[in-house]
């Protein structure tokens, strides 16, 4: 699978301009995808968030501004701007928004898997 780039090279792009924030919304943008990676700009207002799933993908959310609590295997990690968090590939998840936030999700596969 070749890559797909969904920004313009060569430019430094402020993150909270690539993405609009919508109210008692979820708003996504794909930065860029290949093979087996992709990178996601998301912003989530106040009470928001993503159900429990799984991935084949280590993740990884770095948080850009607000506050987030992550469920990861049952355990709850609260995440705020400026904090990396990893969440292993097919460990159930899930993301609550505790108020308005911004995260950036690096989702890699790993192996063959």
């Amino acid at each position: 699978m070749s890559a797909a780039s969904h920004l313009p090279p060569g430019e430094a792009l402020p993150l909270e301009t690539l993405i609009t924030p919508t109210t008692q919304g979820i708003a996504s943008r794909i930065l860029a995808k290949a093979g087996g990676a992709n990178v996601t700009l998301f912003a989530f207002d106040e009470g928001q968030g993503l159900t429990e799933h799984s991935s084949p993908f280590e993740a990884f959310v770095l948080v850009l501004d607000g506050a987030l609590t992550l469920t990861i295997g049952g355990t709850a990690v609260r995440a705020t701007p400026g904090t990396i968090v990893r969440m292993p590939a097919g460990v159930p998840h899930a993301l609550d928004a505790s108020e308005p936030c911004r995260m950036l999700l690096i989702m890699l596969r790993i192996g063959d898997s």
